[in-house]
């Protein structure tokens, strides 16, 4: 009985449960990933659709008879026999955020030559295999070819791009599908999965590898592989050791199975009472390293007889040295692809071929085309400019508008800008005979060295749009920030996102231009935001963020979770904030490491499935060392707030004149002081705060040639 209810414990506990306890099982010597996620997301699918297994079971049922029937008389089935090649149309969809996860196009180039090399056994190890095997590799002639031609008739290289956080969020696949629809660079829209191979590049897919599905699913855009960026080819990110990852997943994609049968856990005893359904593929429990010796199945006494090694040297296996295929396997694979159960049968047909330009290299030129890696920077920084134009480029002329050089020949020039401002870049790229340009307007944006005074106050009063020159968005998706006419806090505007339609799963941030924090001695970013969950399952969460090298390098200062993030009750439709549903933060860890004159920060927004937010009244409130200037020691203002006093408290090196000007939100003098010439020492300046409106006021101080700014607030 205690055995009986055990059992049933065990099967009460869900996929994900059961993957992080044996997560371990499947991770390669060495390695932090699992090397293969196929079985475990294909059983995430059975949990989640359970009509969806039986309509799995029925396509494999079909496919595993045309495969017995195929091997009991091979040339009945002319399509699957050998002299046939039958060639892939490849895309790669790669997810990224301009970080090393975005590889670049030789990376992809490698990656294919791989898998060429492998499936038409031109590996030159696949002769130097386990002498139980010699002989036994197999060319399964199998190709694959990049994709030239988009679903709209487009030309392309074969790489889609897609900026998207999804990168790093990998455990939903279907998120990262619908990122690649919605924003790739190429075509938005699905690539259907009978016409492309898509697969799916990213930092994050669920913790493994690679991952895909056996035929029998669908054949959407989804019927696709996974990949982590690091396991793609042998060069970039990636390495030889990972490099057949791919490999083994279009195993999985043409309907093979782990050697050691249908699980991602190798290892176990359990799995000699397993199979492949490959009758050349000895049983065995499956290993995670190069063990040539193992004979993990000794009772196997079918097709081998007994005490057979195992085939650890074979792509289904999670060794290191894996470079063959048996016979049996090349024969399930070409059953899978001429099959018309499973959805593979079309995509290596030669109408498709032409209609998605797989079927011979590209000759024309197609399209002139660039990155940067880097879009923001600062005066005197270095942009790397690469080309990614296509086909058979010969020659490059780019023009650089604030650039020095300002013009290059080079294929992939470095760049120096120097002056402020926010600038074009042109490429025109030639074959030798015809000619392609692309210009991107408003491509780079160069920030001041030393950035503009302290404090400063923002409450959009007078802002139209954004981004501009002093604040800059990144939008990972159409709910960016933008300006919120009719609502602030202590205003008519601010910023918001439009939650109308729930946004999950992004990052939305806001980036100020550079600030000079160089003398400062304290330091206070003030903003107040407004937000309202729609559930107690919302994830969202507000995030504050510093840089000290004009956005080299950022980080976290303040982070408002999903459980405080709420300042109004949870409500399913328009959030609009009342006056008493503004909340003020106050980040006072910017410590001395940001004290540069190029410091810079960030609001980020990071989506969980709540309501509108908002934001308004941002000041950046310092102390700043006044020791240097020629007349003036020191300026304070007290009490501040203020209500119908405040006294300005100013220490003068000299006997000088003081002129005060009280500045509102939006830049304009709403109260002048003059004072006659004062004598050295401190002195006490009084400002008429009570004829002042609630709010924040700049307080400009003029003292000879000497200007200081000085924060106010009024209650």
């Amino acid at each position: 009985m205690f055995g009986v209810n055990s059992n049933a414990q065990v099967e009460q506990k869900s996929v994900e449960e059961r993957r992080a306890e044996q997560k371990h099982l499947g991770i390669r010597s060495g390695e932090e990933l699992e090397f293969c996620g196929s079985h475990w997301k294909m059983q995430e699918m059975f949990e989640k659709h359970p009509a969806m297994k039986s309509l799995y079971t029925l396509r494999q049922q079909a496919l595993e008879r045309e495969y017995q029937e195929f091997q009991k008389n091979k040339p009945t089935n002319s399509l699957a026999k050998s002299g046939t090649i039958y060639t892939i149309p490849v895309v790669f969809h790669v997810l990224h955020q301009n970080g090393i996860e975005n590889i670049t196009y030789d990376q992809v180039v490698d990656a294919v030559a791989i898998l060429n090399r492998d499936y038409r056994l031109n590996n030159t190890d696949a002769a130097a295999v386990n002498s139980s095997f010699s002989g036994m590799p197999a060319d399964s002639e199998i190709e694959f070819a990049l994709a030239t031609i988009a679903p709209n008739g487009n030309c392309f290289n074969g790489i889609t791009r897609t900026d998207s956080y999804f990168t790093y969020q990998g455990n939903n696949g279907g998120d990262q599908v619908q990122a690649v629809i919605d924003g790739n660079d190429i075509y938005n829209n699905s690539w259907p999965g009978d016409e492309y191979l898509n697969i799916f590049v990213a930092s994050d897919i669920g913790g493994a590898a690679g991952y895909t599905t056996n035929p029998g699913f669908f054949t959407g855009m989804g019927n696709g592989i996974w990949i982590q960026h690091s396991y793609v080819g042998s060069m970039g990110t990636g390495s030889p050791s990972r490099s057949r990852a791919l490999t083994h997943e279009v195993g999985h994609w043409l309907n093979l199975s782990h050697c050691w049968g249908p699980s991602n856990n190798p290892g176990l005893s359990s799995n000699c009472g397993d199979d492949d359904g490959v009758n050349d593929t000895p049983e065995c429990i499956g290993v995670t390293a190069c063990l040539l010796t193992s004979n993990s199945c000794s009772g196997d006494n079918g097709y081998w007889g007994f005490n057979q090694i195992d085939n650890v040297e074979n792509y289904m296996e999670y060794s290191y040295c894996s470079k063959m295929y048996t016979q049996g396997q090349v024969d399930r694979m070409r059953i899978a692809l001429t099959s018309t159960t499973g959805g593979r049968n079309n995509i290596w047909q030669p109408s498709n071929l032409v209609a998605v330009g797989a079927d011979a290299p590209p000759t024309d030129l197609c399209k002139a085309d660039f990155f940067a890696d880097e879009f923001e920077v600062c005066s005197g920084d270095v942009i790397q400019f690469t080309d990614a134009s296509y086909n058979n480029v010969s020659g490059w002329s780019w023009t650089f508008t604030g650039g020095t050089p300002s013009t290059s020949t080079t294929q992939n020039p470095s760049i120096t800008y120097g002056a402020p401002g926010v600038y074009p870049v042109t490429l025109e790229v030639t074959d030798g005979s015809s000619f392609k340009s692309t210009t991107k307007t408003a491509y780079i944006s160069v920030l001041p060295t030393t950035g503009r005074t302290v404090p400063f106050s923002e409450g959009f009063e007078s802002t139209v749009s954004i981004p501009n020159l002093d604040w800059y968005v990144d939008s990972q998706d159409g709910a960016q920030w933008q300006i919120k006419n009719g609502v602030g806090s202590s205003g008519s505007k601010s910023i918001w996102i439009n939650n109308s339609s729930p946004n999950s799963g992004t990052d939305d941030s806001f980036i100020s231009s550079t600030m000079n924090l160089e003398n400062a001695s304290a330091v206070t970013l003030s903003f107040k935001y407004a937000f309202a969950r729609r559930n107690t399952t919302n994830t969202d969460k507000l995030e504050v963020w510093a840089s000290p090298d004009c956005g080299v390098s950022w980080v976290l200062r303040k982070n408002i979770s999903p459980a405080v993030i709420g300042t109004a009750p949870e409500q399913g439709g328009n959030f609009v904030p009342t006056a008493s549903q503004w909340v003020e933060v106050n980040v006072t860890n910017i410590n001395s490491t940001y004290w540069t004159p190029n410091f810079r920060f960030m609001i980020t927004y990071a989506g969980g499935g709540g309501n509108n937010i908002y934001v308004d009244d941002i000041n950046l409130d310092a102390t700043i060392g006044v020791a240097e200037l020629e007349t003036v020691k020191y300026v304070n203002i007290y009490p501040n707030p203020a209500k119908d006093q405040a006294n300005l408290e100013i220490y003068l090196l000299k006997s000088d004149k003081i002129n005060v000007q009280v500045l509102d939100m939006v830049g304009k003098v709403v109260d002048v002081y003059d004072y006659s010439k004062k004598p050295s020492g401190k002195q006490i300046c009084t400002i008429d705060s009570g004829r002042l409106s609630k709010g924040i006021y700049m307080v400009r101080i003029q003292v000879g040639s000497d200007v200081l700014c000085r924060r106010l607030a009024v209650d």
